[in-house]
């Protein structure tokens, strides 16, 4: 069962129920994945808008493994496009989870 407080959700995908957590390692491995300096630049990358499919693969990907997932990227990368309502709402929930919704969530990371 997700436990919001800590920034987990549950996500039915493609008729599997699953956990999704942003965990610092999966952060960091965003950081890596979107080649950006620090959660502020994360953040200001994930918060334009427009995110692709290699996007939401990353970061379902990301999440799915922060929630004790063993899945690879190019597992989720062979899902059906029917898939893609399912992913985006999953990924847009763990999004409002991890940085909360509207920017009230005083778990927001504070730059140094």
């Amino acid at each position: 069962m997700a436990n919001r407080r800590r920034g987990e959700v549950a996500a039915t995908l493609g008729g599997e129920r699953y956990t999704l957590c942003l965990t610092l390692g999966a952060l960091a491995e965003l950081e890596d994945a979107f080649a950006v300096a620090d959660l502020a630049a994360l953040g200001a990358r994930l918060g334009s808008g427009r995110l692709s499919a290699e996007d939401l693969a990353k970061l379902l990907g990301a999440g799915l493994r922060g929630g004790g997932h063993e899945i690879a990227d190019e597992s989720i990368r062979a899902w059906p496009a029917a898939c893609l309502p399912e992913v985006a709402s999953a990924v847009a929930e763990l999004l409002a989870a991890t940085f909360g919704e509207g920017g009230e969530n005083p778990r927001e990371p504070q730059a140094d």
